[in-house]
């Protein structure tokens, strides 16, 4: 396994070409050694660490799922792939520089949609946001919201890998799920709307959340654990959303940090009850013994009981242990038995190390949840945390006892005054009588020169002659403070100019320099940047976190606003190199089209990610009430190619709908090498 995590470090690494890096996973694959059922766990893993292109992972995970298909006999028989076999069913395309592969160009093999499909002719699958046993999730548009001016019109879908979706009872799988996730309606699990198909397209649609799963944290290189008290709220999280499920009589079967997810708004959300299995069976819910989830084997046996990996009934302590597991990873950054199944670290005697600085309280919490056996482990989540924490319970907000201390703290510090102004009483004033003040001296000064006042009237054309900027100016009393964008070699001249206005006695420039190749970029969009600025700022592009710089491997995570109205969003990458490259749209994010006042984030699936040529780069987010262009163009052209045709374009959406309407926003980025 060890092999396929060491061919995806090495092509993130830029050590191997495109074509290389999928000889080297077909190698590891057929492999005698390989274990299938730990696949598409390893990629995950893999991708959390540093994202793969988006084609490159959809090949990756297409690739994998075939081969766990292949090893599904009749008999539960193992069939292995040939490596020959496995490179024949993908061959490749070229695009630019790179060797590429298609989904659409596999014969005689079902085409598996993918990014840019549409589902059902409503959802539009944009981003591939992670996938999981059961399935891949993907961001999409829901066009009907859009349609009906929704402010959050994109939601979350879930579609069923290969292996399940060929199962017999895999869309029962599926309407299962989401009728168990529809019932369990808790802030701490996420809302689940419905399922449906087309085709063989098995798929569920859910509410989408931005933020990211735990296990990104978890995975990220030179993690080491958290504060206790920050592990705590998220222990609290999970704990909740487990403990509503239990009371419910359902046992989640496939808790993992990946099913954890940690929002940007600081909520913990569970997600992906997709295997949980009802553990109290009234007589009345028949439908438990028609079809068994548990039976596809959709489960992490790094977070998995001996129970469960022993087929046993589920039960509410094999959440426990899997909750366990994930607090020992959030305190330590490491697995409390190295990701082990525990059914081999039960039969290698494998013990857990108490971590440094851990109370023995805590410490003894650990230890009794990640037990072996069942009867010797913690009966249920709410003592688990009763007994990590040393409370009372879940507490119902994440800062509790806050206010308490606060309070105490005020009332310390009222009683150490009133004490304080016991002992020394305040001493009287001295008395100066009338009679004995001295009468002021009489100083001569020079008349003071008038300074003439300082208005926009003689400030805005002489921003207006500065060439190649950008700037916004402000004035307070004589002072002018100019911000904005500007090009190096003008910065000197623009001191001298902008000093020389009359009226000026103070000058606050605060510009970023931005390369001559941008001159282009700038000139053209400078007059909707400034109507943006003059609007407030109401579409924006800001990068997460936010930096202005960023090291190879890196993604590109950008936060978008739209204006107040409806708008079509382009988003440019200016690289100091002189070519541009699409984001918004473009064959990763074909959709573009948002409602009025909109914010979303793009970049979180690791579609972009910083390499090579290293520099000072522009981004810039343009906003128009029409569609730019008719058709897509391509994804990475000439700078010089591109701002032509837009200027072009503008022109006439401002004729038609008002210059007003078109808004921009500029973004500056510096990208280096990582640090060898």
């Amino acid at each position: 396994m060890a092999s396929l995590a060491h061919a995806i470090r090495n092509f993130q690494g830029g050590g191997v070409s495109h074509n290389e890096f999928f000889a080297q996973v077909d190698r590891a694959l057929a492999a005698p050694s390989v274990e299938p059922t730990k696949l598409l766990e390893i990629l995950d893993d893999e991708n959390t660490r540093g994202h793969l292109p988006p084609d490159v992972y959809a090949e990756l995970q297409r690739r994998v799922e075939r081969v766990v298909e292949s090893t599904r006999g009749m008999n539960g028989n193992e069939t292995r792939m040939r490596t020959s076999s496995l490179r024949s069913t993908m061959p490749p395309y070229v695009s630019g520089s790179e060797t590429r592969y298609s989904s659409e160009m596999v014969d005689g093999l079902e085409r598996i949609k993918g990014v840019g499909d549409t589902l059902n002719g409503r959802f539009v699958l944009e981003e591939c946001i992670g996938f999981g046993g059961m399935g891949t999730v993907y961001k999409a548009l829901d066009l009907r919201k859009l349609e009906a001016s929704d402010r959050n019109p994109y939601i979350a879908i879930k579609v069923l890998n290969v292996q399940f979706r060929g199962h017999p009872k895999s869309l029962i799988a599926l309407q299962r799920e989401a009728k168990k996730a529809q019932a369990l309606a808790h802030p701490n699990i996420v809302r689940v709307y419905d399922f449906d198909r087309d085709g063989p397209m098995v798929y569920l649609t859910m509410e989408y959340l931005t933020g990211g799963p735990l296990n990104r944290m978890l995975r990220a290189p030179g993690f080491s654990g958290v504060p206790y008290e920050e592990a705590l709220k998220i222990i609290a999280g999970i704990t909740k959303a487990l403990s509503y499920a239990h009371e419910r009589g359902f046992v989640h079967c496939d808790l993992k940090p990946a099913n954890v997810f940690l929002t940007d708004n600081g909520d913990v959300k569970v997600i992906d009850f997709g295997i949980a299995r009802v553990f109290h069976k009234p007589e009345e819910v028949v439908e438990a013994t028609v079809f068994d989830p548990g039976s596809l084997g959709a489960m992490t046996p790094a977070y998995a009981s001996p129970e469960m990996l022993e087929n046993k009934e589920p039960d509410p302590r094999d959440d426990v242990y899997a909750l366990a597991c994930i607090a020992y990873e959030l305190l330590t950054g490491h697995h409390p038995f190295d990701r082990v199944p525990a059914t081999q670290a039960r039969n290698s005697g494998l013990k857990p190390q108490r971590p440094q600085h851990l109370g023995n309280a805590p410490w003894k919490a650990l230890r009794h949840a990640l037990a072996f056996e069942r009867e010797a482990r913690t009966p249920g989540v709410d003592l688990f945390y009763k007994e990590i924490s040393g409370s009372g319970g879940v507490p119902p907000f994440a800062l509790i006892g806050g206010g308490v201390f606060a309070a105490a703290l005020l009332a310390t510090l009222a009683f150490n005054f009133y004490q304080g102004s016991k002992e020394k009483p305040a001493e009287e004033p001295p008395v100066v009588k009338m009679e004995e003040r001295e009468p002021p001296a009489v100083a001569t000064t020079p008349p003071t020169p008038v300074i003439p006042a300082l208005t926009m009237e003689a400030v805005t054309p002489v921003l207006s002659r500065i060439p190649c900027s950008a700037l916004v100016p402000s004035i307070k009393g004589n002072t002018l403070q100019v911000k904005g964008y500007l090009a190096g070699s003008g910065v000197a001249g623009a001191k001298e100019t902008l000093g020389a206005i009359p009226g000026v006695q103070a000058l606050n420039l605060d510009v970023r320099q931005v390369g001559d190749e941008k001159c282009g970029a700038i000139k053209l969009f400078a007059p909707y940047w400034l109507s943006n600025q003059a609007a407030g700022s109401s579409v924006s592009v800001k990068i997460r976190p936010a930096r202005n710089e960023l090291v190879e491997g890196d993604s590109v995570v950008l936060d978008l606003t739209t204006p107040g109205f409806e708008s079509w969003v382009h988003v440019d990458y200016f690289s100091f190199d002189g070519s541009v490259l699409h984001m918004v749209p473009s064959p990763r994010l074909r959709a573009n089209q948002a409602p009025p006042n909109y914010s979303a984030t793009i970049g979180g699936g690791g579609n972009w990610v910083v390499a090579k040529p290293f520099g000072t780069d522009l981004i810039v987010l343009l906003t128009t009430p029409a569609p730019l262009f008719d058709a897509m163009r391509p994804e990475a052209e000439e700078t010089a190619d591109y701002l032509k045709a837009v200027e072009k374009q503008l022109k006439q959406i401002a004729a038609k709908h008002g210059r007003d309407k078109i808004m921009v926003d500029f973004l500056q980025i510096t990208t280096r090498a990582r640090k060898q």
